[in-house]
């Protein structure tokens, strides 16, 4: 099977919206899904499994019920399955999220911030 390169920065300069994620590969059942966040988003959780944020630009918080942690540019950090959580940015954050096929961005949560699945960029 044959690959193609992807050129993040490429891919991050065709969209603006914030908080709806893109994807760019695919792995297995995997996604790689860029996105930009910016301001607060909502308490949500993941039932089924666990979720990579790597930040590419600028830094981003999540947080939890009893703490906070602050990714900066060249970062990672994985959420555990399960874990309720919340994403921040206070400046416009680029990410790089890691996750099954078909994860809805908001959770268990739902809600107006809650992005099509698959949509590639």
């Amino acid at each position: 099977m044959a690959s193609d390169i992807v050129n993040l920065a490429q891919k991050l300069a065709k969209f603006s919206e914030h908080w709806s994620p893109r994807v760019v590969a695919e792995m297995n059942d995997y996604q790689f899904k860029l996105v930009k966040l910016q301001g607060d988003f909502v308490w949500h959780q993941h039932e089924d499994t666990d979720e990579v944020f790597i930040v590419m630009k600028g830094e981003m918080r999540i947080g939890f019920r009893d703490r906070e942690v602050t990714i900066r540019e060249g970062e990672l950090f994985v959420v555990p399955r399960g874990v309720e959580h919340i994403t921040r940015a206070q400046e416009e954050c680029h990410a790089l999220i890691i996750e099954p096929r078909g994860v809805v961005n908001t959770g268990d949560a739902g809600g107006t911030l809650t992005a099509a699945s698959d949509v590639w960029v």
